[in-house]
């Protein structure tokens, strides 16, 4: 029997390390143990007729290699060297520790694809690695097993008892499945397993960029902080990390879809993906689970973001020196789960009839389009304009709504019915036998101005998501005079001379052509931020009593009491209660570099 001491497996003056394979936690185990044990030699379970190939392999990381070879029956194998194995992590440290290496394992062809459940590895983190593998001894008996996984276990017994004949200390890696069979076989004398002893068509490949994001056990963006910490040491976990994809997909889908997760949305993302992999056995949420929480917290757009930060690994070259294999989870043998990402992509089609389509031209050379923007004659584009100008009535029209429902008074039935039985108020007082009417008052004033805050955008400097601040006058009388800061002109383009802006937030005042450049009058300068300027100039513009000021808190008690100072009043909306969808089409729109680009923007927009 194996000898336990200070919670460490170990059979004479061999150290024994069970590991899931490529598990990042069994890897950080091996280099633990490798330190602790300081070992004269390695011991892991690959077959010594692949030795030279997979060393060579190991040599390469961190860019990835395959070692593949063709069975006689006509099945071609891949093996992977990836960095967060225990294995690959345990040749690694031999290499470079310039220490003998002994690949004990026998080559075996046809051998069966495992899928026995495990332990969550993320396990061993809190419990330690003895304790987990001691659980696996008391556990393993229900496993399925094949003759191949005694003859594969009495080739490494017959290796180990030769090896510890050295008497100087060896550091063996295996897999936990071969673990209770190995060590049951140390202490009996064993005999050498007949076996291939050559392999013939052994090769070496560079694995492809795009297989790397596909068939890596572990979660490529997991790996690559694998390979930080093996440079940099420190504390790594896997807990961590995914918090830092996430928040890494979080700026990703600011700056690509100008689109901001709240805080609310990425504590359901993770109690989603947690409770995902609860149900799935796991402890902690997987690559695939945290992009369909994502999908679920979000959208799909950031679902994407999360998949393309987290499937990419960085260590890539255009010359490895080697043959570029490009593999599929098929090839390897995978239980793949798939994900299709729907994201939201402007369509050509128009109508749904057979019409010629034109193709919407693309730059020549990336960034033409922005290097020839020039931003001194811009306008708007005229759809977009009737969109705003449509939601600045029905902004009106809702606000005089709500302040006429407000002002209603509502009354005991005596000897008028006024404008109605009111059947709430009625049924609340069902039991005292009264009916209650509805008396409308009228609702002295009219709106005027209307404000729409997104983002209140408090930062400042390289912090500003909404440097640009611009004021606009109506080019007719059914325009309104605007003014906004939004994302800079000329940063995102459609086309030439087009380019794409989000809203940080806008006002809107009747008549037009009345407006004086607010961002640069000084009588506004006491405004202490963007809303509040836009805010104060609504009032002080608006023709009318009333001002709509919609964002996601209330005007401050100062701006009240200007508004009140000049005899006016503000209908504050929240913004949570409006159609997200629409604020969204509302939040972004179109510049043009001079009126003439208006003859073609409707290609491109």
């Amino acid at each position: 029997m194996a000898r336990k001491k200070k919670q460490v497996i170990e059979w004479r003056n061999v150290r024994i390390v069970p590991i899931l394979h490529n598990r990042m936690e069994f890897a950080v185990e091996v280099r633990r143990q490798f330190e602790e044990f300081k070992p004269l030699h390695v011991a892991v379970e690959y077959p010594s007729t692949l030795k030279e190939v997979i060393l060579a392999g190991i040599r390469r990381l961190p860019l990835l290699s395959v070692v593949h070879y063709q069975e006689n029956e006509g099945t071609f194998i891949y093996l992977p060297l990836e960095p967060t194995d225990g294995q690959v992590e345990a040749l690694r440290l031999a290499v470079e520790h310039d220490l003998p290496v002994h690949m004990v394992d026998r080559d075996t062809e046809g051998y069966p694809i495992d899928r026995s459940p495990m332990p969550d590895s993320y396990a061993i983190t809190k419990v330690g690695h003895y304790l987990y593998c001691h659980a696996y001894l008391r556990a393993g008996g229900d496993t399925t097993r094949f003759l191949e996984d005694d003859l594969r276990e009495k080739t490494m017994a017959f290796h180990l008892q030769q090896l510890a004949k050295s008497r100087e200390k060896i550091l063996f890696v295996c897999g936990m499945f071969h673990f209770p069979g190995l060590l049951s076989m140390l202490d009996q004398p064993q005999t050498e397993v007949i076996g291939k002893r050559h392999r013939e068509g052994v090769g070496l490949a560079h694995l492809h960029k795009d297989s790397s994001r596909e068939i890596l056990s572990e979660m490529p963006f997991l790996t690559s902080r694998y390979e930080s910490f093996r440079e940099k040491g420190g504390e790594i976990d896997r807990i961590h990390i995914n918090q830092d994809l996430v928040s890494a997909a979080r700026e990703n889908h600011l700056k690509n879809s100008k689109e901001e997760l709240s805080r609310s949305q990425v504590r359901v993302l993770h109690k989603f993906a947690r409770n995902y992999a609860l149900l799935s056995g796991g402890l902690v949420p997987s690559f695939y689970q945290l992009i369909v929480a994502a999908r679920g917290a979000a959208n799909d757009n950031f679902a994407y973001e999360l998949w393309e930060r987290g499937s990419e690994y960085p260590w890539q070259s255009d010359d490895p020196g080697l043959p570029v294999l490009r593999l599929s989870g098929e090839d390897i043998y995978l239980d793949e789960k798939r994900i299709r990402f729907h994201r939201r992509i402007k369509s050509f089609r128009r109508r749904l009839v057979p019409v010629p389509v034109k193709r919407k031209p693309r730059e020549k050379v990336p960034g033409e389009w922005k290097k020839a923007f020039r931003g001194d004659f811009i306008c708007s584009y005229p759809p977009e304009d009737v969109l705003i100008e449509g939601y600045g009535k029905y902004l009106q029209k809702r606000a005089m709504e709500i302040k006429v429902e407000e002002n209603a008074r509502i009354v005991p039935f005596e000897s008028s019915m006024l404008d109605g039985i009111d059947i709430r108020q009625t049924i609340r007082e069902w039991a005292r036998g009264k009916i209650y009417v509805k008396e409308s008052r009228p609702l002295r004033g009219k709106v005027g101005s209307v404000v729409v805050i997104f983002d209140p955008d408090p930062g400042s400097g390289e912090e500003e998501r909404f440097p640009w601040r611009v004021t606009w006058l109506g080019e007719h009388s059914q325009e309104s005079d605007m003014a906004f800061y939004s994302t800079p002109a000329g940063e995102t383009m459609d086309g030439p001379g087009i380019s794409r802006c989000q809203y940080g937030g806008f006002m809107l005042t009747y008549p037009p052509m009345r407006v004086y450049d607010i961002w640069k009058d000084p009588f506004f300068d006491f405004a202490r931020s963007k809303p509040e300027r836009l805010l104060l100039a609504a009032i002080d513009y608006s023709v009318e009593k009333h001002v709509v000021y919609v964002a996601a808190d209330p005007p401050s008690g100062w701006c009240i009491s200007m508004a009140a100072k000049t005899g006016k009043k503000i209908i504050y909306l929240p913004i949570g209660t409006f159609s997200p969808v629409t604020l969204k089409k509302l939040k972004e729109f179109h510049v043009l570099d001079g009126h003439h680009v208006r003859r073609y923007a409707r290609q491109y927009i």
